[in-house]
């Protein structure tokens, strides 16, 4: 009995190791400054990564974002979120890239696709009305 419970515990390390070394990640960069987002595990995520690289100019809305329509829908997976973070990259609508700069609360439904754990300069990098922004796939 304790071979088998010691091979699933095994196996179940090894299963989390696999899946935190496959989580991909995005280098955004904003002129010369670049941040690094970790991308969820979703469809819309794995449908972002697919369009990689890319080189696009996102302008301002509201004060506490940029946006761009993207050339094609993706899946979503839409729902309010709790708070928007500095840094999180949503999907709104099926084809409406945002990157946030700014907290704080919504009403809106947006599709997770990447949040950034340090968005220190973010704001600053973004502060011109349009932003030509690259976007990258870091390989693991």
């Amino acid at each position: 009995m304790k071979p088998i419970i010691l091979a699933i515990v095994i196996y179940l390390i090894s299963t989390f190791n696999m899946n935190a070394k496959e989580t991909p990640q995005i280098k955004v960069t904003v002129d010369s400054k670049s941040f690094l987002v970790t991308t969820y595990d979703n469809a819309t995520a794995r449908s972002f990564l697919a369009l990689l690289p890319i080189t696009i100019t996102m302008n301002d809305v509201n004060g506490n974002e940029k946006y761009r329509p993207l050339e094609s829908n993706l899946p979503t997976s839409a729902a309010v979120p709790p708070k928007i973070n500095a840094g999180d990259l949503m999907l709104w609508g099926a084809n409406g890239l945002v990157l946030f700069y700014e907290t704080f609360n919504t009403s809106y439904s947006y599709s997770k696709i990447a949040n950034m754990e340090d968005a220190s300069g973010l704001k600053e990098a973004l502060e011109s009305n349009k932003a030509t922004v690259t976007f990258e796939l870091i390989e693991i």
